[in-house]
């Protein structure tokens, strides 16, 4: 089984993040047969800044996305949405790759399930 996550909120700011990588991270951990893909659009594109510093105590989205990496998911970013934010040039986490709209396309007509946050 193949599941797309979306996601589109920032890295910080709301939940939606946290909570779609809290649910990447568990299905990597469980489910050995699925495959977890990570398509980072809009403000999202700054989940996969490498080198963030959050407060002791509190939730850090590249530590997240880092770890789900490690359990095989494989993360894209939206490119167009990277540039729009001055990203493009910026220090990525390791694995993670801009994309474009044709290879998100691709992957939502491969996938089982496509889960937006």
């Amino acid at each position: 089984m193949v599941i797309t996550i979306v996601i589109n909120d920032a890295p910080y700011g709301t939940e939606k993040a946290y909570n779609a990588l809290r649910l990447a991270n568990q299905l990597g951990k469980d489910h050995e047969r699925v495959t977890v893909r990570i398509f980072l659009m809009a403000d999202a594109a700054g989940c996969a800044v490498a080198n963030q510093s959050t407060p002791s105590g509190y939730y850090n989205i590249e530590r997240m996305l880092k770890s789900s990496i490690a359990k095989g998911a494989e993360v894209r970013i939206c490119g167009s949405c990277a540039d729009a934010r001055g990203l493009k040039n910026v220090e990525l986490v390791e694995g993670a790759k801009i994309s474009s709209m044709s290879e998100f396309s691709n992957w939502v007509v491969e996938s089982d399930k496509v889960l937006v946050f």
